[in-house]
């Protein structure tokens, strides 16, 4: 008898419980910022386009190359050098006026040689402070033929500008 009665008060408990959280999520509604909420010390994203240039993102992806074939796809594929470095786009997207405040990136493509013989073309992006926690520079990178969970598909088209 005691368990039953115990088990009715955890279950009135737990009741109560979900009733107020319920009341909770149906208080009011949001409402947009007042001009004094817009403008104080929300100064917004700050890009002066001071970022590295194609060949110094070159190290870092032949890294997480690796590391990425290695740890995810049991495969000992590395890059062993780079070669027709070239940058395709800087800040392509600033020229319509919407968008004025987007990150700034510079596009580049190059050609890796693997250490199974093969040349694969790759394309980059170097993010102004897209690196960790905003810190720095980041990059983003696909290799042509290996984007083997499609992140990129089809034929890393969308690395590109």
């Amino acid at each position: 008898m005691r368990n039953i009665s115990a088990f009715f008060r955890k279950s009135a408990l737990g009741v109560a419980l979900g009733a107020v959280l319920g009341l909770l999520a149906l208080g009011d509604a949001a409402r947009a910022a007042n001009p004094l909420e817009m403008n104080f010390w929300l100064s917004g994203p700050r890009y002066d386009g001071q970022m590295g240039q194609c060949e110094q993102a070159l190290y870092a992806i032949s890294s997480q190359f690796a590391e990425k074939e290695s740890t995810y796809w049991n495969s000992r594929l590395e890059i062993t050098g780079f070669a027709d470095v070239r940058e395709v786009a800087f800040r392509p997207w600033e020229k319509p006026a919407s968008a004025y405040n987007s990150i700034p990136r510079r596009f580049c493509s190059a050609s890796a040689m693997l250490n199974d013989g093969h040349v694969r073309k790759v394309h980059y992006s170097i993010i102004e402070d897209g690196g960790f926690a905003g810190y720095n520079s980041g990059v983003e990178w696909c290799m042509v033929g290996l984007d083997r969970n499609w992140a990129y598909n089809p034929a890393c088209r969308s690395a590109k500008p």
